[in-house]
């Protein structure tokens, strides 16, 4: 078969491509290298911005004020009273790892300034005309010098490099000019210069806000009114006032919180209760410096959804001190995040008691309520004794008609929200329970002794510091895979009751919307993060008499016998053996990680205890026992600890218990009820609404896998215009 060539416009076949030969690897020029560099450290105007600053603060400044234009593209100047730079510094200012901070690789471990790797000023002058005026006290006259590509550049063509003498006060003063003149793809991705400058009004207002001492201003070019203005003696919450208004200064609360054995303190200002808006606002300081962590933002977030409103978020200023040689400070270009050691112990003690502060001024919070008497109030003087007629009759009945004259706006029923769950529960719509057994929707009252209560008693084992990378691990990924709307949900639900034991389905309440929940599949997940975040810290069930394992395990295998194939031919005798042998062998560590204690000689001495109030199905234990051997992975530590904590969260749902008998149609005996089945009832009803759903709501993170088990069966404002048609 022909093939016709290409050919050319002419006729002419076209030349095949010559074959490139390889590339050879070449060191790149130092410009293009700093070039690189200076595109890594200064991205945006306020990336530029936030090194000047810190340069400022480093040099002693009580003053610092900010002048940009067009959102600092076209110019961006600071000017401080700090102590300068000397006229000897100026010809190496710019170049590149220049600095006063900084000598020995050694110092980083030790790094108390903001700026140490000397690359801001020379990152600039790659990416602007960088002019600087200082003068240091000692000094009797100002020196200005212009700035290219990190060397001395004339001020004007023909003049010389070196620096000028000019006028000026004590301090430097830096303008930065045409920013990214020579990178015009990065100079047009910016969308606008408003979008720019409110950047820079809040890197602007982050360190006034943490600087105390330092007067701050900031505005616009060719305009008089200050965007931020903040004096030097103002404090923290009037300068949080000066930059965020009002609104939210009034309603801070002091925070405080230290621990000597992660080696840091923290202290900062966070909303109460009764704020909240759109969207997270932190302030975050670490040695400081500002910062952002992920891990932090989500645990504050994470602790206010208890106490805030569905899509409420807070204000937090967090100032974070750490021993500087648990920090490793040279982590990302821009300084923009910072490493350090125990950083989920530190983050778990900062929300442990952010949790704690907000709970005692919760009180404080306030509501918006709805009168529902049908007559008006007269409102009581407290002060006027029974026979003191301060308030004639004329007078009295003068204000009865002033509230009976005022209109009264009539609530709309499709926008109450159960916050009452005693009220009244679904339960009560259900048949009522056989004679002569207690419903299970009845809540025991206060005081009252219950007959399956247990008692607990506190043992002297010392709190264990998981240090386990895997653990931590397994800790991530619970918390990366959380679905944000399911969090709102559980962290703010109502519960409204049992509406299927077989099928373990419960009502909750969110807002006006009405789910159910599967809560065998909730629990689940529930006690695999109980496990995870308490691992080696469980309480134990000990048995009195101790349990022999064999005989365990011998029942538990008899049970997957019966359900499995005639036909397979497996020797359940030694799986009972080697289950055995497995837990034996491994009892040191599941003793000392899980309390799960077996004596040597194969006697179970106790069980993990996850949750106070609540005792797992003792007929599932057996089958948990067997289904250690071949379920669990005890070659790999993470998978170990992973399906040894599946199977016991497993261990730990409540079991299906079939509903009580009821009457029979044609109107015979009714049938009697176990009284062990009927009390095993009783206290999973008790134990579901009153320890189960509210330790959810406290402590569940809900993950997206729990999609699957919860669903919306009402909307009450759709419910009521299906209504309004009828």
């Amino acid at each position: 078969m022909d093939i016709d060539e290409p050919r050319a416009s002419g006729g002419a076949p076209v030349p095949k491509p010559i074959p490139e030969a390889p590339r050879r690897i070449q060191a790149l020029s130092s410009d293009v290298v700093n070039k690189i560099a200076a595109g890594e450290i200064i991205v945006a105007p306020c990336n530029a911005l936030k090194e000047l600053i810190e340069n400022s603060v480093d040099a002693g400044s009580t003053s610092i004020e900010i002048l940009a234009k067009d959102g600092g593209l076209k110019l961006l100047q600071i000017t401080d009273n700090g102590h300068g730079i000397d006229q000897e510094d100026m010809p190496i200012l710019c170049k590149r790892h220049t600095t006063s901070k900084l000598k020995t690789f050694e110092d980083l471990s030790s790094i108390g300034t903001y700026g140490f790797r000397g690359e801001a000023l020379a990152s600039i002058s790659y990416m602007s005309h960088l002019t600087v005026t200082t003068k240091i006290k000692e000094s009797s006259c100002a020196w200005k010098a212009r700035y290219a590509k990190g060397e001395l550049v004339p001020m004007k063509p023909g003049q010389t490099a070196e620096p000028k003498p000019t006028a000026g006060r004590q301090g430097t003063q830096i303008t930065v000019e045409d920013l990214f003149f020579d990178n015009p793809n990065r100079r047009k991705a910016f969308r606008s210069a408003s979008e720019e400058y409110a950047k820079i009004l809040d890197v602007v207002g982050r360190h006034a806000i943490h600087c105390s001492n330092v007067a701050f201003t900031c505005k616009k070019h060719g305009e008089s009114s200050m965007g931020i203005s903040v004096p030097a003696n103002a404090s923290t919450v009037e300068r949080v006032r000066q930059v965020h208004g009002s609104s939210v200064a009034n309603e801070l609360i002091k925070f405080e919180v230290s621990n000597d054995r992660w080696g840091f303190k923290s202290e900062g200002w966070i909303s109460n209760a009764n704020y909240s808006v759109k969207r997270t606002t932190l302030l975050l300081f670490i040695n400081h410096r500002s910062v952002e962590s992920s891990a932090i933002k989500k645990g504050v977030e994470q602790t206010y959804a208890t106490f805030l409103p569905k899509g409420g978020h807070p204000f937090v200023y967090l100032s974070l001190e750490i021993d500087p040689r648990r920090v490793d400070v040279n982590v990302h270009p821009t300084k923009r995040e910072v490493g350090f050691l125990n950083e989920e112990e530190i983050v778990e003690t900062i929300c442990d008691e952010l949790r704690s502060t907000l709970g005692k001024v919760d009180s404080s919070r306030t509501f918006m309520t709805q009168s529902l008497l049908t007559g008006p109030k007269v409102p009581m003087n407290k002060s006027t004794s029974a026979g003191d007629n301060t308030v004639s009759e004329q007078e009295e009945r003068r204000t009865q008609s002033r509230s009976v004259a005022k209109t009264s706006t009539k609530p709309y029923e499709n926008n109450l929200v159960r916050t009452d769950s005693k009220v009244r529960k679904i339960t009560s719509m259900l048949p009522p329970s056989l004679p002569g057994q207690p419903s299970s929707s009845d809540a025991p009252d206060e005081g009252e002794t219950r007959s399956d209560d247990m008692e607990y008693q506190h043992s002297d084992k010392q709190l264990v510091i998981c240090k386990l990378a895997t653990v931590k691990s397994l800790r991530a990924e619970v918390r990366a895979n959380i679905h944000n709307e399911l969090a709102d949900l559980f962290s703010s639900h109502t519960f409204v009751g049992i509406v299927d034991e077989r099928r373990r389905i419960a009502a909750v309440q969110g807002g006006v919307r009405l789910y159910l929940v599967d809560y065998g599949m909730v629990c689940n997940e529930y006690f695999y993060q109980v496990g995870l975040t308490d691992f080696g810290n469980f309480g134990a069930i000990r048995f009195n008499p101790v349990l022999d394992l064999h005989e365990l395990l011998s029942l538990g295998a008899a049970q997957e016998k019966a359900m499995a194939d005639p036909d397979d031919d497996l020797d359940w005798d030694q799986v009972v053996q080697d289950v055995k042998e497995q837990l034996i062998n491994r009892r040191a560590m599941l003793e000392e990680y899980f309390s799960l204690e077996i004596s040597k000689d194969g006697e179970l001495l106790s069980l993990p205890l996850l949750m106070k109030g609540y005792t797992p199905s003792l007929a599932k234990l057996p089958q948990f026992l067997l289904r250690l051997g071949p379920q669990v992975n005890w070659t790999e530590e993470k998978e170990c600890f992973q399906t040894f904590l599946k199977e016991l969260a497993n261990f730990y749902v409540p079991e299906v218990i079939q509903p009580p008998p009821t009457a029979p149609a044609d109107g015979g005996s009714v049938p009697t009820e176990d009284p062990e089945v009927a009390a095993r009832r009783n206290h999973l009803h008790r134990a579901i609404e009153n320890v189960m759903f509210p330790a959810f709501k406290a402590r569940l993170v809900a993950t997206g896998g729990l999609l699957r088990g919860v669903i919306e069966i009402a909307h009450l404002k759709g419910l009521y215009r299906m209504f309004e048609r009828c």
